[in-house]
């Protein structure tokens, strides 16, 4: 933490913790939150530092603005997390279905599952990458003092968008050169240079 005026945490240790339950959750066996939701809550960790230094900013002209942006994608990437988790399990149970089924309808199944597993960590790449460029943006123009969070901000995103690539090509294995494993690649490479422009601004 950069802002000495930022007040001091009041929330209760231990369990009590929303945090500490949602990492519960997350080291649970699955079915549970699982990666998707991890790269989600990462990039809308780093939409919240972004949203901190806009509303911390009062001489940039955009601050307010970005802000409202990062706001939003915060509130985007915890939905997409949510929707995700949904997902896995949707894979996790056309998996269990019963070996009496016919194989083309459980393969039908399998396939339909896995392609909505895929295109929700598509998605979260995408807000990701968009948050890291506005926190690039965060770590040029922001308050000089708050500039190392926006870059922690751009880092978080990138590494967020890595981990919902490596998502869909994971979900796509059985689809070769599918037009969403390609997307995914594109948005992590514009996350990375984000992150390296806010490496450089601060």
């Amino acid at each position: 933490m950069t802002e000495a005026t930022k007040p001091a945490s009041t929330a209760s240790s231990g369990a009590d913790r929303p945090l500490d339950r949602f990492l519960d959750e997350l080291e649970a066996p699955a079915p549970s939150p699982s990666g998707g939701m991890a790269a989600a809550v990462a990039a809308a960790m780093a939409a919240s530092l972004v949203a901190m230094v806009g509303r911390g900013s009062p001489d940039w002209a955009d601050g307010a603005g970005v802000a409202a942006q990062a706001r939003a994608l915060r509130t985007r990437l915890l939905a997409l997390g949510e929707a995700d988790a949904k997902a896995y399990e949707a894979v996790l149970a056309a998996m269990r279905q019963k070996a009496d089924l016919p194989r083309e309808r459980r393969d039908y199944a399998l396939g339909k599952a896995l392609v909505t597993a895929a295109e929700l960590p598509l998605a979260i790449a995408e807000a990701a990458a968009d948050t890291a460029e506005l926190a690039a943006q965060a770590a040029a123009a922001g308050k000089e003092s708050m500039r190392p969070d926006a870059s922690v901000a751009a880092a978080l995103a990138e590494a967020a968008a890595a981990s919902a690539a490596l998502l869909v090509e994971v979900n796509l294995a059985t689809v070769p050169g599918d037009e969403r494993s390609r997307a995914a690649v594109t948005l992590m490479e514009a996350a990375r240079a984000a992150r390296a422009r806010a490496a450089e601004a601060r």
